[in-house]
């Protein structure tokens, strides 16, 4: 245990050091290299930015992450049980999966412009966006580890007259929480590029869409700090994703 603990510690310390020498070495450039203001500020200008109030900071974030953690959870949700579904049944995967990665095909950003048709401005249409790119992974990720189990397991569990039910909850789902975990780390990221997609092509609220008011006045401190903010979110989102696969898997069982 402690070494375990050690060796987190001491990749979180790591981790933490490059993000400060990143830091580090852009103020650095800036000042060295006396870059102007309007090509690139410095990471105290970037932060007093924050201060302007026009910009309503918490709200366009506060928008912008309920997009971007909807339209994960609801990709979550449907993968997973799209996954289940194909599973438990040949017809319905051969059926339905050619039709899914045919949709997957179309470019996200062409869908943008249906969505605001369809939905109107707002936070859904931005949603369905971050939900319409990470969804696909995580459901070729779940069915890939639903499949993974031994045949043998699931004929002894049937033999013992397990439903269905049991069958998933006691052997299916625990055995492919490795695979599922990994999908849901590549739709995390992509959950992310999808909302601020989705704000860029049509919105009135969000970081993306003041990125986008804040550009036509060259105030590139603000496109800097709406740019870490949307980082921000994006860790935040992929940390819970790391936080529950360390409570649920076991190091050795878990997919790199």
């Amino acid at each position: 245990m402690t070494a375990r603990f050690d060796s987190a510690a001491t990749r979180y310390t790591m981790a933490i050091l490059a993000h400060v020498a990143l830091v580090l070495a852009w103020y650095l450039f800036v000042r060295i290299g006396e870059v102007p203001r309007f090509v690139m500020p410095s990471p105290g200008d970037t932060i007093a930015s924050l201060l302007e109030p026009n910009y309503d900071w918490w709200f366009n974030t506060w928008v912008t992450g309920t997009e971007i953690f909807g339209g994960y959870f609801l990709a979550l949700v449907v993968g997973v049980l799209l996954a289940l579904a194909f599973t438990w049944s040949r017809t319905l995967e051969a059926l339905m999966l050619p039709l899914l990665v045919t949709l997957n095909m179309i470019p996200k950003v062409a869908l943008g412009p249906l969505f605001i048709v369809w939905f109107k401005y707002g936070v859904l249409p931005n949603t369905l966006m971050a939900f319409s790119i990470a969804v696909f992974p995580i459901l070729l990720n779940t069915a890939k580890g639903l499949r993974e189990i031994e045949p043998d397991l699931l004929d002894l569990v049937r033999s013992l007259r397990g439903s269905r039910w049991q069958l998933f909850t006691k052997v299916q789902l625990p055995g492919s929480l490795p695979y599922i975990f990994a999908g849901m780390k590549v739709g995390a990221i992509l959950a992310v590029a999808g909302a601020i997609v989705g704000e860029f092509l049509g919105s009135d609220k969000g970081l993306g869409y003041l990125m986008l008011q804040v550009q036509v006045t060259l105030d590139t401190p603000a496109m800097f700090m709406a740019v870490i903010l949307i980082t921000v979110l994006g860790m935040l989102l992929y940390g819970l994703v790391l936080l529950l696969e360390y409570l649920l898997i076991p190091k050795d069982a878990r997919v790199r």
